[in-house]
């Protein structure tokens, strides 16, 4: 696929939109910019609101390639650089053997021994031998990609620290092998969840753009973008229900990806619109605690009447 990066913030809104993403002006206005300043963005917001998507679907509109951090406790610079292949070099001394031979077969001691080895290091400590992770793959492509940093607060303020000196010049140090410079400069978008407060360095190094429950105009133009053969009748009836349970004192309210989910399971069940039993049935599709799926129970009779008042 051939790289066009994009032009202005309405060519960003098309072209989004054509690939099955529906964003508003400000999600628009931040992507376009992110590509003219070359910044990274930091994409904040509730889980299933489509952060994680937007990476995505701006990577596919550019024909760049996707590379994905997925961030978790624990992670460390190892694991999200490289790793060598010590199977790998293992196999290579093995097969080898003969020509190691050759090289310390005129040492006098385990010295000199060790000394003819050290001057051939670098054969076993070359690129061939050397695993990368997502950012490294992202620095060293050849061809021009974004990298995803996705729950960027999943991991440890260390490795933050880390990324952040990452994305300060693109560059990364391998000890064995020296400095290594991007061959082309990703674009970045990193997500969050808001599990914990990021650095304000962090924050000052990106574009910040929130992403929120959408307005009911938004997840219906969402939802019949990705599902262009759900009734009308019933997707909107799904909207009106979602966005009265949304109103609820709920501890996990339903994101856009359960909009879709539940769209979907009403096709799949055959349901012809949303009515007080087919909504009982089907609250566990959306809603991920049982407390939750009690109180909307509870409302029942309230969230049917919103479902069927396709005008509102």
């Amino acid at each position: 696929m051939t790289v066009e990066l994009l032009r202005d913030v309405a060519d960003a809104q098309a072209r989004l939109g054509a690939a099955g993403y529906v964003a508003d002006r400000s999600i628009a206005l931040t992507a376009y910019l992110s590509v003219a300043l070359g910044k990274p963005i930091l994409v904040e917001g509730p889980a299933g609101v489509g952060k994680t998507e937007l990476a995505r679907a701006l990577a596919t509109v550019q024909g760049l390639g996707l590379i994905r951090l997925q961030c978790y406790e624990g992670l460390d610079e190892q694991k999200a650089l490289y790793e060598w292949e010590y199977g790998k070099q293992l196999l290579y001394t093995q097969l080898l053997r003969d020509k190691i031979q050759d090289v310390v077969g005129a040492a006098r001691t385990l010295r000199d021994a060790a000394d003819a080895i050290g001057r051939e290091e670098d054969v076993f400590f070359s690129r061939r031998f050397l695993l990368p992770r997502p950012l490294m793959a992202a620095i060293t492509s050849p061809q021009p990609v974004l990298l995803l940093v996705d729950e960027i607060d999943k991991a440890d303020p260390e490795f933050e620290a880390f990324l952040l000196e990452v994305l300060s010049d693109f560059t990364i140090s391998v000890p064995e092998l020296g400095t290594i410079s991007a061959v082309q400069r990703p674009q970045v978008i990193l997500t969050s969840n808001n599990a914990r407060e990021l650095s304000d360095a962090l924050k000052r190094r990106c574009l910040h753009l929130y992403i929120d429950y959408p307005t009911r105009e938004r997840e219906l133009a969402i939802l019949r973008t990705r599902m262009p053969d759900a009734p009308a009748r019933l997707c909107q009836s799904v909207v009106n229900a979602i966005h009265k349970l949304r109103a609820l004192d709920l501890r996990k309210p339903p994101a856009v990806s359960e909009t879709l989910d539940w769209a979907r399971a009403l096709l799949a069940l055959g349901a012809p619109a949303l009515d007080e039993a087919t909504i009982a049935d089907t609250l566990h599709v959306i809603l991920k605690h049982q407390a939750d799926v009690s109180r909307a129970a509870a409302e029942t009779p309230a969230l049917a009447r919103a479902a069927a008042d396709a005008g509102s």
